[in-house]
């Protein structure tokens, strides 16, 4: 028995969104007559184009892509069809909103990937808007599939008994070999910026604003001088295709669209600093806005008092006073931290143990240096967001290489585990449901591996 399992799933909404954009960004269709692979209910096509498309997407990403992982995109296309069919049936749809918000999430996605929202369109050859028109219906399929699947698989769970049974029958050969793994927690205090400085950084924005408003100085231009917003400030501060939702915040995006074409506004003020807008143009829900973006400085004082703040706090943990979680909720700033206890997890798995080859060097000398248990002194260390700001470390876990074993790598085990039980429950579910489904394939794709146990509808379809 392998480690690792094939999937009979389809793939979760980050790797097939991002598949699927990627692919439609980086090949063109084709223009030539295109061939029919699959039909799945009569009128559910798969065409060959479909399948080069994610076929060349999957090759570019693995070196050893072959046939045979060909005809396995080939089965998690035919049972995408058929969890929409199945959808249909059942009336489960989604939203136009949800909709729309997964196109904004993965359109952001991919301007910061490349870097800007130009350059994107330029790798593409198509604009934002054409972008979103021709991924819209694809998206809607992939989330309905994914939500038909969902109510499939939502009450499988899996017991510690059964992952004890699951590792005893995989053969020692097939154990995987783990780098070193860290689990590691922060409490972070932002410096407390003083009133001096928020007024300073204010009455210089006021100032721009000024200049922009009355003396007829270029919005953009200024935006390129002076604006503290390295994501904007080179695009003369503009963003395109802003809406009321995701990562704006809220006195952000109410200022902005109560704007009309060419407005400024008054400076407003939100966790990032403050800010002055101009409406580019509106179009229903999103707005193309320019923003100059103002920070107020951070002293080496209000460095000292956060720090000082930290040293206490190490003080109380290494005391026992109180647990680490329980002090990250009482005194950290950073509100996504309090969700996880404190604890940094990978931002695409949710897991919190970290493989330590891909931490920052930084945090890597530092955590070697620290016994499990241990709290860091308090520092000053660098953000996701370029900012600065205080910590103190916990170091509540540490695995040195070594082959997967139930004591150290439990929560690993555990999720194959109830992968493979999961996609037991798919090949039920296949199985019950494919007689009630139309299924034709074409003749040199039937002998594929993958759909070996969907050959006799396959037979039947045709």
């Amino acid at each position: 028995m392998s480690f690792d399992t094939k999937d009979v799933l389809i793939p979760g909404k980050w790797g097939l969104f991002i598949l699927l954009l990627v692919c439609s960004f980086s090949l063109s269709a084709q223009e030539s007559a295109d061939k029919i692979l699959a039909v799945v209910g009569r009128n559910r096509i798969i065409l060959q184009s479909d399948l080069e498309l994610q076929a060349a997407q999957a090759k570019a990403q693995d070196p050893k892509f072959n046939d045979t992982m060909k005809c396995l995109i080939l089965q998690q296309m035919i049972l995408q069809k058929m969890l929409l069919e199945q959808a249909e049936r059942d009336s489960i749809m989604v939203s136009e909103e949800d909709v729309e918000a997964q196109l904004e999430n993965r359109l952001r996605y991919f301007i910061q990937l490349y870097g800007s929202k130009e350059k994107l369109e330029q790798m593409s050859g198509k604009t934002i808007y054409q972008i979103k028109d021709e991924n819209r219906e694809t998206i809607k399929e992939q989330m309905i599939a994914e939500k038909m699947q969902n109510n499939v698989l939502e009450n499988i769970k899996i017991s510690p008994a059964e992952v004890d049974v699951f590792y005893k029958k995989i053969s020692p050969d097939s154990l995987p070999y783990f780098p070193a793994t860290v689990e590691v927690g922060q409490i972070v205090i932002d410096p407390i910026v003083s009133k001096e400085m928020n007024d300073y950084a204010k009455q210089k924005l006021e100032d721009i604003r000024k200049q922009i408003v009355t003396d007829g100085k270029s919005f953009e231009t200024m935006a390129g001088l002076y604006s503290d917003d390295p994501g904007s400030r080179d695009n003369g501060g503009r963003y395109d295709g802003v809406t009321r939702t995701g990562p704006w915040a809220e006195a952000f995006v109410s200022a902005a669209f109560r704007l009309q074409n060419g407005e400024v506004s008054p400076v407003i003020k939100t966790k990032f600093g403050y800010h002055i807008i101009q409406m580019i143009q509106r179009k229903g829900d999103e707005a193309d806005i320019r923003h100059i973006l103002i920070k107020p400085e951070v002293t080496s004082g209000d460095f000292q008092k956060s720090i000082g703040t930290l040293d206490s706090i190490r003080n109380i943990l290494v005391s026992g006073k109180m647990s680490f979680p329980e002090a990250v909720g009482k005194f950290s700033t950073d509100e996504a931290a309090k969700r996880t206890g404190g604890m940094i997890a990978d931002p695409a798995t949710g897991n919190t143990e970290l493989d330590m080859t891909k931490l920052d060097p930084g945090m890597v000398l530092m955590l070697d240096s620290m016994k499990q248990g241990d709290y860091s002194a308090p520092h000053i260390f660098v953000t996701d967001a370029h900012d600065k700001s205080c910590r103190i470390v916990f170091l509540r876990s540490r695995t040195t290489p070594h082959k997967a074993n139930l004591r150290d790598d439990y929560n690993r085990i555990q999720e194959v585990a109830l992968q493979q039980k999961k996609q037991l429950k798919m090949q039920a579910w296949v199985t019950t449901k494919l007689p009630s489904f139309y299924l034709k394939v074409s003749p040199e794709y039937q002998s594929c591996p993958a759909l070996k146990l969907w050959r006799m509808s396959i037979d039947k379809g045709n």
